[in-house]
């Protein structure tokens, strides 16, 4: 009897077995770390980047964390390298606003001038503009490009006091900087702590991240934070950060391990590695969650397309020299930061390179694709040098070209220079003119930082376009006065 149960039970076993779908029908394998070295290494040796550094996180735990490449000081660069992450700082600004809607200090849907009189915009809509719309970006507040230097968080708000907002509150999102200015500035009001302070008390030391610091300004010099880069023709170039008041918005230094932290309490329902909520899962969610008038963006974060398979959780960041990428996967519990010191005007890397990493956890294999920015960079280029020949050649025909028209009235002659002279405008008044609109701080170099290849081509344009105009004006004059001499 006992072996006819063993034989049974075998059966059993062998039928079970047999029944049940093979285990990776039900999860992935897990990710090789040797597939991810591969991935980024070939993905920056690919599209001429500096350097990036990683973090891998499941269900609450980091799972890998390491640094490729340099930084513009020649050091390696690794998880502990300190990294602007640009606008995933608002991240932290949202959590920030959610840790005292729970403790009942704030209400989402209360009008912010309850908890912030001293704020006005010359707009009587305003009053009604709640936190839950500066969170989801449909308060209506613009997002100009250029504005005023500020040096302190509180000056930063009050430049907003002669704007208009350019929607109805709650109707449509529109990112903008400003409403995350002013998300900072109620943390201070409400907490009675400054805003760099709360952070490090409520968040960053919670979840021991003693790498990450705010900063108000993004040239405010940090410990440990070189220089970043900015990308063209397929290679990168140090480049000083373009100078902006960006506390709450785009301020957090901060490095991939200690993202790896950030990450796992979102993945661990708000806990951090002690067990301790920092927030509520049901905050959390919320904060994961579309919001009326913004279908893409909750509380904070943004949400994936439908067409985006695996579904994400994120957030993108860029400066003038840094791209950063968090996403969260839901359907699987993993996160990925990847925090890059660099910046390309065309593609944002940092997506690209996180996207191909959530492909490996899903078992799958990413693919590098050409790299279009050195694709667009390289022709800019071509174009940039035809013009320059072409323009050489004008330039040594420019008597010759005003003698055959020494006959032609003035109007028709100056009228065929229009075409030189229109670009010498509009080139002249974004070199020379938007660096001192609004009193910025901004230069002609940031100008080029932006966008080095199309900002030579246009250079050259401009350079070519009033040595060109100028000899064929001085050689009309001199032919003219020369026929004047002769009668």
């Amino acid at each position: 009897m006992q072996r006819l149960g063993i034989i049974f039970l075998f059966t059993i076993i062998v039928f079970v077995q047999l029944w049940l779908p093979p285990l990776s029908a039900h999860a992935a394998e897990p990710f090789d770390t040797a597939d991810v070295d591969e991935f980024v290494t070939n993905y920056l040796e690919r599209n001429g980047l500096p350097g990036a550094s990683i973090v891998i996180v499941k269900e609450g735990k980091i799972l890998y964390e390491k640094g490729y490449g340099h930084d513009s000081n020649g050091n390696p660069l690794t998880e502990h390298s300190r990294l602007r992450i640009g606008s995933v700082s608002k991240t932290f600004t949202a959590f920030a606003i959610l840790q005292l809607v729970e403790e009942g200090k704030i209400q989402l849907d209360e009008p912010v001038v309850k908890y912030l009189p001293e704020i006005k915009l010359n707009d009587s809509r305003w009053r009604k503009v709640t936190i839950r719309q500066l969170l989801s970006h449909t308060s209506g507040v613009p997002n100009p490009i250029i504005v005023a230097p500020a040096n302190t968080l509180k000056d930063g708000v009050e430049r907003i006091s002669d704007w208009k907002l350019q929607s109805q509150p709650g109707k449509k999102h529109t990112y903008s900087n400003p409403n995350y200015w002013i998300l900072a500035f109620l943390v201070e009001k409400v907490s009675g702590i400054a805003f760099s302070d709360y952070l490090k008390q409520k968040v960053f030391s919670p979840l021991d991240m003693n790498e990450s610091l705010t900063t108000v300004n993004s040239v405010d010099p940090v410990q440990g934070l070189p220089k970043g880069y900015v990308t063209a023709y397929g290679t990168a170039i140090p480049w000083t950060e373009l100078e902006a008041m960006n506390m709450g918005a785009g301020s957090v230094v901060t490095t991939a391990s200690d993202m790896g932290k950030w990450l796992s309490m979102h993945t661990n329902e708000g806990k951090n590695e002690s067990g301790e909520q920092l927030l509520s899962k049901e905050l959390l969610e919320k904060s994961y969650s579309s919001q009326p008038g913004s279908e893409k963006y909750g509380l904070g974060w943004s949400l994936s397309s439908p067409n985006v398979k695996p579904a994400r959780i994120s957030h993108s960041g860029a400066l003038s020299t840094y791209q950063t990428q968090q996403d969260i996967v839901p359907s699987s519990g993993y996160g990925v930061a990847v925090l890059l010191n660099s910046f390309t005007p065309t593609l944002e890397n940092a997506y690209e390179i996180s996207s191909g990493i959530i492909q490996l956890t899903e078992g799958q294999e990413p693919v590098i694709k050409t790299s279009v920015p050195k694709i667009i960079d390289l022709s800019l280029g071509a174009i940039t040098l035809i013009y320059l020949i072409l323009g050489i050649r004008g330039i040594l025909q420019s008597k010759k070209w005003s003698y055959k028209r020494k006959q032609h009235p003035a109007w028709r002659f100056y009228l065929r220079l229009l075409p030189q002279f229109l670009p010498i405008l509009g080139i002249g008044w974004l070199f020379f003119v938007v660096p001192t609109l609004q009193d910025n701080s901004s230069t002609i170099i940031d100008a080029f930082g932006l966008f080095p290849a199309a900002m030579i081509l246009l250079a050259i344009i401009f350079i070519i376009g009033l040595i060109l105009t100028i000899l064929r004006v001085y050689y009309r004059a001199r032919l003219r006065n020369f026929g004047c001499a002769g009668q």
